[in-house]
């Protein structure tokens, strides 16, 4: 578990992130060698986004090459950012390059898990885009073969790096809302038809591919729940079979959390939501990203903080995914510890397919 020194409103204004700042981070680097590092697949909803963050620390990591074994897409991705002029390799030789020590995995879903424990069994630390496949047992031998190998897995959900929720996180842990009573939050938006035919291929719909995010939150702050209740409604049976307006309840012996997840919301980018309510104060956050703004309310002062409501205010991270890969960069080297463990991880994807109605 993390220790949490004490919070300040002047601290919380400066955003303190998990990891040190990106230049601290640089400057750091720049004495040790670099990481060699690649990525599988582009076909992931985040994977220019990651290929991007790797790209911008170069003095962190060196980019050995990327896998994409579709040869028109790989076309297509040569042309533009951040793919142009990058090293396109077929996974074989990725994985036999000599120093080779990370891979970031951004296949399509089906094939996370397939391809991160091919990575795993030759020696290698990865960043494994979420969700962690549609099998729990899938990804509890992935977990196994990582943890009798000594490797890392660090899964791809960026709100765990999101200044924000890491200030919910610290408060809860130091008892500042007391007992945790109610969860609540929503990660929706509105999809087109060809985005819905792409996610109808899994019957989890939204609830598995988007907001498994929160889901990450609330398993982070209550641990697994008893009971999980999966609410799931196909609005255009005539046109798809995607399930785009969904609701999770997650049961805790003295909490109740309720995640939704709404493709069919015009404003649902702008409406992504999450709160936490205990019994000596609140804290919700909206926006999310891309700079969160923050509400807290206290039944007494707390620190800097006053009793009764106020806004908190956060800096925007340098970069949606810098975070999680400067960190991925100190696990590697052997610095720290990832907060996130395999039990936890395990516990997520469970009470994701189980809120996905797939389990």
């Amino acid at each position: 578990m993390i220790h949490h020194r004490s919070l300040s409103r002047r601290h919380w204004l400066a955003a303190l992130p998990v990891v040190a700042s990106a230049a601290g981070q640089v400057c750091k680097a720049a004495e040790q060698p670099r990481i060699r590092i690649g990525q599988i697949g582009t076909k992931h909803a985040h994977a220019s986004g990651k290929l991007a963050a790797i790209l911008k620390f170069p003095e962190t990591y060196e980019l050995v090459g990327v896998v994409e074994p579709d040869a028109e897409r790989r076309a297509a991705l040569s042309e533009r950012d951040p793919y142009r002029g990058v090293n396109w390799m077929t996974e074989a030789e990725l994985l036999s390059t000599p120093g080779l020590q990370a891979v970031a995995v951004e296949t399509d879903i089906p094939n996370l898990v397939p391809a991160a424990v091919r990575c795993l069994n030759s020696g290698m630390h990865i960043h494994l885009d979420k969700p962690a496949g549609e099998s729990l047992d899938a990804c509890r031998a992935m977990h196994q073969i990582a943890t009798e190998r000594g490797l890392t897995i660090q899964m791809g959900y960026m709100l765990r790096y999101n200044p924000a929720f890491q200030f919910a996180d610290q408060i809860v842990r130091d008892g500042w809302l007391g007992e945790i009573t109610e969860i609540n939050g929503m990660m929706g938006k509105y999809m087109n038809d060809g985005g819905r035919l792409e996610l109808a291929k899994i019957s989890g719909g939204g609830m598995f591919e988007l907001a498994c995010h929160l889901i990450d939150q609330v398993v982070s702050l209550l641990g697994p729940p008893d009971n999980v209740t999966s609410h799931l409604r196909r609005t255009f049976p005539e046109k798809d079979s995607f399930a785009d307006n969904q609701l999770a309840v997650f049961d805790y012996p003295k909490a109740i959390a309720t995640i939704r997840c709404n493709h069919i919301d015009p404003m649902g980018g702008a409406r992504r939501q999450f709160s936490i309510t205990g019994t000596e104060g609140t804290f919700e956050i909206r926006p999310l990203e891309p700079t969160p703004r923050g509400r807290l309310g206290l039944d007494r002062p707390r620190g800097e903080f006053k009793r009764g409501y106020q806004d908190v205010a956060f800096e925007s991270p340098t970069g949606r995914y810098d975070a999680e890969f400067l960190d991925l960069a100190k696990v590697i080297r052997g610095e720290k510890k990832l907060r996130w463990d395999a039990e936890h991880d395990i516990a997520t994807h469970e009470a994701v397919l189980r809120a996905s109605g797939m389990l």
